[in-house]
C-alpha cells in the first residue's frame, strides 16, 4: 500500500464526511487517474458526479499534487508515490 494524503475543499469536502484531510492508503502503483476512480469508489458514499466522471475529474475542479497544478504533472498518468500530497479544490459555487 502507498500513503498518501488526501486534501477536499471548496464544498468537496462535503462528499467526504465533511473531512477536509485525510491520510489514506491506497493500492500500489496507482496513477492519480486510478486514485480519482478509487476515491469515487471507496470514499465518495453519494452524488459522485460532483467529483468525477469515471476516472476523469470533473470540470471545475482544481487538482494539486504536492501543491503543484497537476496539468505540469501529467494529469491522471501521474504515478502516486508514498508521501504525496494530493488536493481537490471545486472552483464551482451556487448562486
Amino acid at each position: 500500500m502507498t500513503s498518501v494524503v488526501l486534501e477536499f475543499s471548496g464544498g468537496l469536502e462535503l462528499l467526504v464526511d465533511g473531512k477536509k484531510r485525510l491520510e489514506q492508503e491506497v493500492p500500489d502503483k496507482l496513477t492519480l487517474g486510478g486514485l480519482i476512480g478509487w476515491i469515487r469508489s471507496n470514499l465518495i458514499k453519494e452524488r459522485h458526479e460532483l467529483f468525477s466522471q469515471g476516472q476523469r475529474i470533473r470540470p471545475g475542479v482544481l487538482v494539486l499534487i504536492n501543491d503543484v497544478d497537476w496539468e505540469l504533472e501529467g494529469k491522471e498518468t501521474y504515478n502516486l508515490s508514498s508521501g504525496d500530497c494530493i488536493s481537490f479544490i471545486s472552483t464551482l459555487h451556487g448562486g
